[in-house]
């Protein structure tokens, strides 16, 4: 087997496939080899040959759900020089046509169930191709490939634009290159010891970016199989799992949770092949939880969608800090932008420090952000003096681990105290009714920010009281003024809780909302603003009072 240690491509990657009958892809009752791969990117890079234009960029978007149609359209482009945008099938109207004409695609590779989204949307100059359609074969019939299609592809060609996924905020086209993709691939093959008979279960979608990079390059680096889920399925899982034999799997979000809330089922969550997962956001009380139930492992790690920074989980990371930071990185007050002193801890692991400690993570190492297509203030705000801004608030400890403290807008303020959103979530997450939980800022005139907490589960104020009393590291301005509960979290495509809606809504969301006073917590009741509790619109009092200072 030709080695690919020295492949700096993706196209050098696909070519690989021809002649290799090994199988190599799954999906439902299709079985795919290798060869079978590389004949069918072979064909579709000579289609995309003849059809895009010569005088525009070489751009096609993807509305497919994890079918084997994306993984050809992925290995086509490679071999053709051509950039792939994968659009969001949960986009509607003005915004689904947005993400398409940003991104300048010539071609629309879609299919049957996705063209009723498209309906009545204006896309000037965009061809749309519709999969599993006569008219569709016969195109394809065409160009059948007999031989490998020949690339001249470059390192710097662009590749992929993939959206951010949109929970904190206007999505923006993130660019890859092929040199890029090819080193993460590798670089994540390598450290996982993923070798040519490991299976990787793709199930997040991919046309976000975690599933291409953390699972079909690495994939693809090693020569390994992929297994396709349409559609994120938590009921499915464990059965996808066992029917395709899959090893290593990438999530995000949520996906996590919702596994974990399927029944039990006692002598088949441990007989599969399963290893190890890759992801962000498990958090540490359901990776263990994971781990106990199927026996696999779960990884954490940080990148920004962007690839500007990453951090690595590595032997001796403590509890709760995602790893090491490597040279280059900094923890920086976002507003003086001086680099922000060590955490302080309690005895029982709290944070005593987190207005100073807390700030922005900002990489002045070499990084491989390649910036956003046709967004120039977006990428000046994250090019600033010579670093990477990544957006995103952690802090340190004094050996040089890094915490994750919630994104940018997840900043909270409470008598002038900086809090962090993420570990306060993470000791919320071990109350036994809660499935997910959310936590975020509401404003308060007196204090500056409210702490809120979405909870999506069964909620008993006076259980949840006595659960808040009796965690020692909770910071008295650390526990939820606010509580919202939830029969589900709203999520993203890719699983990522909306904490942007979450705040817009605030309290005045129509959900029940309990206030915590005293200790306790009772009820609150939404009514029109006029009777609103002061400072929190659309919440009228129930024998409250604002807390005051």
């Amino acid at each position: 087997m030709e080695s690919t240690e020295h492949a700096t491509t993706a196209a050098e990657l696909v070519a690989r496939g021809w002649a290799d009958h090994r199988p190599a892809l799954w999906w439902r009752d299709t079985v795919l080899t290798h060869h079978d791969l590389a004949r069918e990117a072979s064909t579709r890079a000579a289609l995309l040959t003849a059809l895009l234009p010569p005088d525009a960029p070489p751009h096609i978007g993807v509305l497919l759900d994890n079918t084997p149609e994306f993984v050809h359209w992925l290995s086509a482009a490679a071999l053709a020089r051509a950039a792939v945008a994968g659009i969001n099938p949960t986009h509607r109207g003005p915004d689904l046509a947005r993400d398409i004409l940003h991104t300048d695609c010539a071609l629309l590779i879609t299919e049957p169930a996705q063209l009723p989204l498209l309906r009545g949307l204006d896309l000037p100059g965009v061809r749309i191709l519709t999969a599993g359609t006569d008219e569709y074969a016969a195109l394809l019939g065409q160009f059948a490939a007999t031989a490998l299609h020949r690339s001249a592809a470059e390192p710097t060609d662009r590749f992929l634009l993939y959206f951010t996924s949109g929970s904190t905020g206007a999505p923006k086209a993130a660019i890859c290159t092929q040199g890029r993709l090819t080193a993460a691939g590798r670089r994540l093959a390598e450290q996982f010891a993923v070798e040519e008979d490991d299976v990787h279960y793709l199930c997040m979608p991919m046309f976000h970016g975690n599933a291409v990079i953390a699972g079909w390059a690495p994939a693809l680096a090693a020569h390994a199989g992929l297994a396709l889920r349409a559609r994120f399925s938590a009921s499915g899982f464990l059965d996808d799992v066992r029917r395709y034999r899959a090893t290593y799997f990438t999530y995000v979000g949520r996906a996590i949770q919702y596994v974990l809330a399927t029944p039990p089922r006692p002598g088949e969550d441990r007989d599969h092949r399963l290893r190890l997962g890759f992801g962000t956001e498990a958090g540490a009380v359901d990776a263990a939880a994971f781990q106990r139930r199927f026996g696999t492992r779960l990884l954490e790690g940080y990148g920004s969608s962007e690839g500007g920074a990453a951090i690595q989980w590595a032997p001796g990371t403590p509890t709760g800090a995602i790893g090491p930071a490597v040279p280059g990185l900094v923890v920086r007050d976002p507003e003086t932008h001086a680099e922000c002193p060590p955490a302080v801890f309690g005895l029982a692991g709290e944070l005593l420090n987190g207005t100073e400690a807390i700030g922005e993570l900002v990489n002045h190492g070499p990084n491989p952000f390649e910036g956003y297509w046709r967004n120039p203030a977006a990428e000046a705000e994250r090019r600033r003096g010579g670093a990477y801004w990544t957006g995103d608030l952690f802090y340190r400890d004094a050996s040089g681990y890094l915490y994750f403290a919630g994104r940018g807008d997840d900043r909270i303020r409470v008598d002038g105290e900086n809090l962090a959103a993420a570990l306060i979530e993470a000791i919320l997450a071990r109350y036994d009714g809660a499935d997910a939980v959310a936590v975020y800022a509401v404003p308060d005139p007196v204090t500056g920010d409210q702490v809120m907490a979405a909870l999506a589960g069964r909620f008993e104020p006076e259980s949840f009281a006595a659960f808040l009393r009796a965690q020692p590291d909770l910071g008295t301005k650390m526990a939820p003024r606010f509580v919202r509960v939830l029969e589900r979290m709203p999520v993203t495509a890719t699983n990522k809780i909306q904490r942007a809606r979450l705040r817009r809504e605030g309290v005045g969301c129509g959900d029940p909302v309990w206030e915590r006073s005293g200790g306790e917590f009772r009820l609150l009741a939404t009514e029109k603003p006029s009777t609103a509790v002061e400072g929190f619109p659309n919440v009228r009092r129930q024998g409250l009072e604002p807390r005051t200072r």
